[in-house]
């Protein structure tokens, strides 16, 4: 007997839950590929951690960056460029580097180092800054470049096991064992580890816990060059955005998904609306989930259509260590006092390790990462990011995975209040004012230039991404959660389907866009990679919108 509802519902041939790049990169593939595809997303901007915010001030408008500072793999032969021209997009995304002798300059009490583009030349940096280890490093950085080439020549489907095993058998000998190892093997001293770990706030894992290859990894990523994309972080949302609805897609805002319907073990459709209140099915055979792992299959799918294993297994995955971010306006011009294009991670101590056995205790360190970058100096023509003569500043710190350290019992996802608790208040406002005070060291006469402040703890992050503890990362790359351990992007659940930074490709915007690949791929059953690194195009080109020199990629993601 049919449904007699059946004909008044929609219905897609897939549904992605969230908007973050992954999930846009899977539905932009999806609907390259015929799939009519539709991404349901709770807030009221696409984008997730790429999504960009604007304020008004006195007249004078800034645009600041969420997740998007700085990414690697843009260059030619970069993953993020073949994911973007795989969808005809290659031309209308493009990225600028930043300073090539030193695109992030890390600071230690008695140690600066900038790091440059190129293996050979981080090499000499740190032979010139570190002499009396010249004969420790090389055999650390042999295996770190050993590591990474094949892990990354493993990412792009170049190597299988069997040939890793032969051509790269460093890979297996250190791949997933902790990266302090390899220091204390080749008895690196207490300066060198912590400056080939200064960038570590971009995967946030203790030294102890972080994979060679993670470290090694993201070491590659950077020194094959570090960019910015033209127009601010939301241009890439943007155009995948373009891109779904040109092949056929839609992307609606301010649509929460409350659950994923299963019947008989197979995926049916979702349920879109509020918390509460009576919602809307919507029908598709497939629904990639985008969205927080955990929320993902204890929320919207529901521990009684898991295997026990499966979901003792996700509940014991440990989430990463979130971020603290303050956002400045400055009526000072940096670049005009020859600020370079670098990123900037101030460290209070050597002992990182240390670092995180506070943030693990539940304590705000003094002594984590302050990273500091300026998004007015990575593209000075945009028209958003700051005014003329002023500059967009934005300070990151890591921070506790608790929220007690914010006052606060449980997260807004599940419908703890906040914002207006005044020991709430007082602890963040605290925590801005150490972060100024520490920039203060590379920008002596930063506070009096602030026109404009404000900040968000981890609890906010939760608040709009609704990521479990508020990380920007997934659950953490750790030895033990890395590669193989990590979930997806095939589920148990016939039609149900995975991407996001918890996935196998993990966290970093070329990890989840490499991640939406995958998952679309799985969903057709077809080798997506190969065809998308050897530079074809999958959807027709020609039904894009023309180039506008007023397009708005914020507006775009309404």
């Amino acid at each position: 007997m049919s449904d007699p509802n059946l004909d008044e519902r929609e219905q897609w041939d897939a549904i992605v839950i969230g908007s973050g790049l992954g999930g846009l990169s899977t539905a932009a593939y999806l609907c390259a590929s015929g799939k009519r595809t539709l991404v349901l997303e709770a807030h009221y901007v696409a984008g997730g951690n790429s999504q960009v915010f604007r304020r008004n001030h006195e007249g004078r408008e800034y645009e600041f960056d969420v997740g998007i500072h700085y990414i690697g793999e843009c260059g030619r032969d970069g993953m993020i460029t073949a994911v973007l021209n795989g969808l005809g997009l290659g031309e209308r995304v493009v990225f600028r580097p930043l300073d090539s002798d030193g695109y992030s300059t890390l600071h230690f009490p008695e140690v600066e180092f900038r790091v440059p583009f190129g293996w050979d030349r981080y090499r000499a940096r740190l032979h010139e800054t570190f002499p009396g280890e010249r004969e420790a490093l090389d055999p650390v950085l042999d295996v770190m470049h050993e590591v990474s080439q094949a892990g990354r020549r493993l990412q792009r489907g170049e190597l299988d096991m069997e040939q890793l095993g032969e051509e790269a058998p460093g890979f297996f000998q250190w791949g997933l064992r902790p990266v302090t190892e390899l220091f204390a093997e080749h008895r690196l001293g207490e300066r060198a580890p912590a400056v080939l770990l200064g960038e570590q706030g971009c995967y946030a894992v203790r030294p102890s816990d972080t994979p060679v290859v993670m470290a090694a990894g993201l070491a590659d990523h950077f020194l094959r060059g570090a960019y910015y994309p033209v127009g601010g972080g939301q241009v890439i949302a943007g155009r995948l955005i373009e891109a779904i609805r040109a092949y056929g897609g839609e992307v609606r805002t301010k649509s929460p998904v409350q659950k994923v319907r299963v019947e008989g073990g197979r995926v049916r459709g979702v349920v879109v609306g509020r918390k509460g209140r009576r919602g809307t099915e919507i029908d598709a055979p497939v629904v990639v989930s985008n969205a927080d792992l955990k929320r993902t299959f204890f929320e919207l799918v529901g521990e009684e259509h898991l295997a026990e294993a499966t979901a003792e297994h996700i509940r014991s995955l440990k989430m990463a260590v979130p971020l603290f971010c303050v956002y400045l306006g400055l009526d000072v011009d940096l670049a005009a006092r020859g600020m370079p294009n670098s990123n900037h991670f101030i460290w209070g101590d050597y002992d990182i390790e240390g670092v995180y056995d506070e943030l693990d205790a539940g304590k705000l360190s003094s002594k984590a990462m302050c990273y500091l970058t300026a998004a007015s100096l990575k593209d000075p023509q945009s028209q958003h990011l700051a005014p003329k003569g002023h500059t967009n500043l934005q300070i990151m710190t890591l921070a506790p995975r608790e929220y007690g350290v914010w006052n606060v019992d449980r997260g807004p996802a599940d419908g703890g209040r906040y914002h207006r608790d005044a020991e709430y208040r007082k602890r963040k406002s605290e925590l801005v004012e150490q972060l100024i005070d520490t920039s203060q060291q590379l920008i002596p006469d930063l506070r009096e230039h602030i026109v404009w402040k404000e900040a968000a703890t981890p609890v906010s992050q939760e608040r709009f991404t609704r990521s479990t503890g508020g990380t920007s990362y997934g659950i953490e790359m750790s030895c033990s959660q890395a590669g193989p351990m990590r979930v997806g992007p095939r589920t148990e659940i016939e039609g149900l389907f995975l991407c996001g930074a918890s996935t196998p490709s993990g966290p970093g915007i070329s990890g989840v866009l490499r991640g939406g690949l995958d998952a679309a791929g799985e969903v057709l059953e077809a080798d997506l990679l190969a065809p998308v690194l050897a530079g074809e195009t999958m959807g027709d080109r020609d039904v894009l919108p023309e180039l506008r020199p007023d397009w708005d990629a914020w507006r775009e993601s309404h």
